[in-house]
């Protein structure tokens, strides 16, 4: 897997919402943004297409990506955005090409489906990182962060171990989609010490509401003993945040893995509880120890860190650290 390189190509695709067309305005903004970053961006068949909900049927979907995977001159392929259907696709994926045209896949939300998929069929490292419409359609100087971090990832050369910094400021205010109107809300950043201690293993995860679509799959990762656990959502009430975290307990996650990342949830609803996702999380726990670090930049929130499926990385939650501990991209 090569770093990216400015003159690269970037293939994007739309692996459920149809934001090219419902989101045409921010969409523009952001081909326009990686462009003048250097890229070229080369658009998936579904771009500018639209069934209501979808960008197209699963097939279709399917097809759009793998052209992507195919192609040995896209450098890294990016999903326009999450959704709610990307595990209706996952029957029809091309895995073999990935394996033959390894590449980066990045994306995030309900992209969680097709990065956990190819992993989980070829070992290869996916990334679960920004999405060209919400992360590079966002204005400044969130789009700015978002962006540095990822140049600082993917595009300069391994500082192994890389420790991810933690943003000054984050926000989560749902204005200035299409258009400017206000400057956002930004909140002084802090991660949470959710229970003390460290751990180091391979990182597994995305959204939690999307691998309740196809857990317990042929396309969902084996768990292992001392993975490492990120986890996040968006726009969830503490009832649907309950039910996902336990149904990683029902399926014996928790026992397995030796830490635990909570991402940010962005729009979180309590329903009147006065709980967070920390607090519901730790509810389903049930009092085993596990080091966890929440409120991380992993997330729907503004500005995100990428990270690599399947990279080891260092869990102090002590220090409130994330590590990446082993060099997932070649010079």
């Amino acid at each position: 897997m090569k770093r990216l390189r400015r003159g690269d190509t970037i293939g994007i695709f739309s692996p459920s919402s149809p934001a090219t067309v419902n989101a045409e305005p921010r969409y523009k903004r952001a081909k326009a943004f990686l462009e003048s970053k250097g890229f070229t961006v080369k658009e998936g068949n579904l771009t500018g297409k639209s069934e209501t909900y979808r960008s197209g049927t699963p097939k279709e979907r399917a097809e759009e990506l793998n052209e992507l995977l195919r192609d040995p001159d896209v450098a890294m392929i990016m999903s326009t955005i999450g959704g709610t259907n990307s595990n209706s696709m996952l029957p029809y994926i091309d895995y073999e090409a990935f394996k033959q045209y390894p590449k980066l896949v990045v994306g995030y939300s309900d992209t969680t489906a097709i990065l956990l998929a190819l992993y989980a069929k070829t070992g290869i490292s996916t990334y679960y990182g920004p999405a060209v419409v919400p992360s590079f359609g966002e204005f400044e100087p969130l789009v700015n962060v978002t962006y540095h971090y990822f140049e600082q990832y993917f595009m300069q050369e391994n500082v192994i171990p890389y420790e991810v910094p933690m943003p000054d400021y984050w926000s989560d205010e749902p204005v200035n989609w299409l258009e400017k109107t206000t400057e956002k809300k930004l909140y002084p950043n802090e991660w949470v010490t959710g229970l003390r201690g460290s751990a180091e293993g391979r990182l597994v995860g995305g959204n939690l509401n999307t691998m309740y679509g196809f857990i317990g799959s042929p396309y969902f990762p084996d768990i292992k003993q001392g993975d490492i656990l990120l986890i996040e959502d968006c726009m969830k009430t503490a009832s649907v945040v309950e039910k996902n975290v336990a149904m990683l307990k029902v399926h014996g996650i928790f026992e397995k893995v030796a830490g635990i990342i909570l991402g940010k949830h962005e729009q979180y609803d309590d329903l009147g509880t006065g709980k967070r996702p920390l607090d519901l999380l730790l509810e389903q726990l049930d009092g085993l120890q596990l080091p966890i670090l929440a409120e991380f930049d992993t997330c729907h929130t503004h500005p995100m860190h990428p990270l690599a499926i399947g990279g080891k990385v260092r869990l102090d939650a002590d220090a409130k650290t994330v590590t990446c501990t082993e060099r997932w991209l070649d010079e």
